[in-house]
């Protein structure tokens, strides 16, 4: 059973749909050491699946649905379904697989701690860095980054078994308690078809350099108001650019706004949420760097995804970016006179760019799937033991309608 803080539709015929989330080829990688996967997210019954949306549901793989809320409001309004929902999904001698931070996982965790049964977590956020000053705008932003914090530091002790997405960072932040099977792989899921063959080639300054980030607007912490600064920063200086963000989110009005008021409207293009794979892959072709200013990260999976098209890029040193990036294309966050600094001497420099690009594409090589399979499999193998060790097997009923 796994926990996850994707969004997902069901449509009438009870099938269950992302755009953009997890989706079935995700799950399937849980089925190398278990015969069945029980997804646990929320789910909202819509009409029809979106337009470029991907089943997550599928042979051996099934969706529990806990109740749709967006933001704390919701999610009070609605807790008492969600906490019952949450409590049913996994049962005695279920193999539990939180994928932290979480709140949905954080209900399970406590679940699981309160009758005795293990669980294991598989760390791809730091909530110090979510909750950090400038990330999140609100009056409990002090108490949530120590409780979250504090909370993550409780499972990672208390699970039978913890992965992480880094290869030191979360690491040292949150360690796992002495003895736990411990594992470090990303979560990334990149078919062979998304790397290029080759690393790129600059011959000369393109007219107009692209630059492309990803990442969603639901808050700010990706950065993207930080980049339309620097854009325009660039642009005041006569170096002509042109920026497409893919993702969406309640911030994206806000990011309109700014553009509009430094004078880069013209030059900022938001496409919105875009389904992974080609649709995502033309958009980083055309792109010439990828810049990602983050406020915080894990282990970026759109860095990566970038990396993998041979892209060059800059991204700030905050989380697992400096585990991918060289030290002379990383900047401080919130720090718009060195983003900018750092994307003019790439976008300048012909050579500078074609290095970056084959440095990028051998770093990205690691994350494929033949080098990660093998560590997460031994890993969710690891909790497979560790569950039947200490609880017997017990299978549950059908997901709820």
């Amino acid at each position: 059973m796994v926990t996850v803080e994707a969004r997902f539709s069901r449509t009438p015929d009870g099938v269950v749909w992302t755009r953009g989330g997890p989706a079935y080829r995700f799950f399937t990688r849980y089925l190398s050491a278990f015969e069945r996967v029980r997804v646990v997210a929320r789910v909202a019954d819509v009409p029809s699946p979106e337009e470029g949306a991907t089943r997550v549901d599928g042979d051996a793989v099934q969706v529990w649905p806990v109740p749709w809320y967006v933001g704390p409001r919701q999610y009070l309004a609605r807790r008492s379904a969600v906490v019952r929902a949450v409590r049913a999904a996994a049962g005695p001698g279920d193999a539990v697989v939180l994928r932290v931070p979480s709140p949905i996982g954080a209900l399970l965790a406590r679940e699981r701690e309160r009758t005795g049964r293990p669980y294991a977590v598989e760390v791809v956020g730091d909530p110090y860095d979510v909750f950090a000053p400038g990330v999140v705008d609100h009056p409990a932003r002090p108490f949530l980054r120590w409780r979250e914090t504090a909370r993550l530091r409780r499972q990672c002790r208390n699970a039978v078994a913890a992965a992480y997405v880094t290869e030191r960072y979360l690491q040292a932040r949150y360690p796992a308690r002495a003895g736990a099977v411990t594992a470090a792989y990303s979560s990334i899921d990149l078919p062979p078809e998304a790397y290029l063959p080759r690393p790129r080639r600059a011959d000369r300054v393109p007219e107009v350099p692209t630059l492309v980030s990803v990442g969603t607007l639901e808050q700010l912490y990706k950065g993207v108001d930080v980049l339309v600064a620097a854009l325009a920063r660039l642009a005041a200086t006569g170096l002509a650019l042109r920026l497409v963000h893919l993702g969406d989110g309640r911030c994206r009005p806000q990011i309109e706004s700014l553009a509009a008021r430094w004078g880069v409207a013209d030059r900022v293009t938001l496409t919105g949420t875009l389904p992974a794979g080609d649709a995502v892959w033309r958009q980083l072709d055309a792109a010439d760097l990828f810049v990602m200013p983050s406020r915080t990260e894990g282990l970026p999976k759109a860095l990566i995804e970038a990396m993998a098209r041979g892209l060059p890029a800059v991204g700030s040193a905050v989380g697992g970016i400096p585990e991918l990036l060289a030290p002379e294309d990383l900047v401080p966050p919130d720090d718009v006179t060195a983003l900018a600094d750092a994307i003019r001497r790439l976008v300048t420099d012909p050579a500078r760019m074609t290095a970056a690009s084959a440095r990028n594409l051998a770093r990205a090589a690691d994350f494929a799937e033949t080098a990660l399979a093998p560590r997460r499999d031994a890993f969710y193998r690891a909790v497979r033991a560790a569950t039947r060790d200490i609880v017997p097997g017990h299978d549950r009923a059908a997901a709820p309608r």
